[in-house]
Formats: C-alpha cells, structure tokens, sequence
C-alpha cells in the first residue's frame, strides 16, 4: 500500500473517530442529542473537509498556497459547522 492509500485510509479514521465522539457520549448524557441525520450531515462535512485536504496536497506543489488554500478549508468547515450547531449567521439552516 502507497502513501496516498494510507493519508486516505486515515482520513476515513478520523472521521470514524471524530463522530463516534457523540455517539458514546450520547450514550452516557441526555445533554448529547444527535440524529441520524446530524451524524449523516457531519460525516459528509469531515469527509469532504479530509478529501479536499488530500486534493490540495496532491496537486498544489507550492508550499505556501497549500498552507493557504487549507487554512481557508478549516475556517470554512468551522463557519459551516457552528452555522448548522447555532445559527450564528441567521440562515434557515442554523440550529437551534
């Protein structure tokens, strides 16, 4: 197995592992009430976030533009994220 094989194995963990987060501490606290929508919905969200990560490293070879190019990438996924949690902008689609 590659490199690439093994940064996408990796990614698929991580997402794996960030949403089994919620889902054990659903498990012990009634404060944690995700959806299986909610898990559908950040699932496509981390995954995406992961994909576009490994497409800039695979095809961006100058260093300070990847840096760039994923520092916008995060900020969107926490904009999105924290939207979709509390409706910081104010869009039909905030939670809460």
């Amino acid at each position: 197995m590659n490199y690439k094989n093994k940064r996408l194995i990796g990614i698929l963990l991580t997402v794996a592992i960030i949403l089994l987060m919620p889902f054990f501490a659903m498990l012990f606290t009634e404060k944690v009430k995700w959806s299986p929508f909610d898990f559908l919905v950040a699932g496509i969200l981390l995954l995406s976030t992961g994909l576009l990560y490994e497409l800039v490293l695979r095809k961006v070879s100058k260093t300070f533009l990847r840096i760039a190019i994923c520092i916008a990438i995060l900020i969107a996924l926490l904009l999105i994220w924290a939207e979709l949690a509390v409706g910081i902008f104010g869009t039909p689609f905030g939670g809460n």
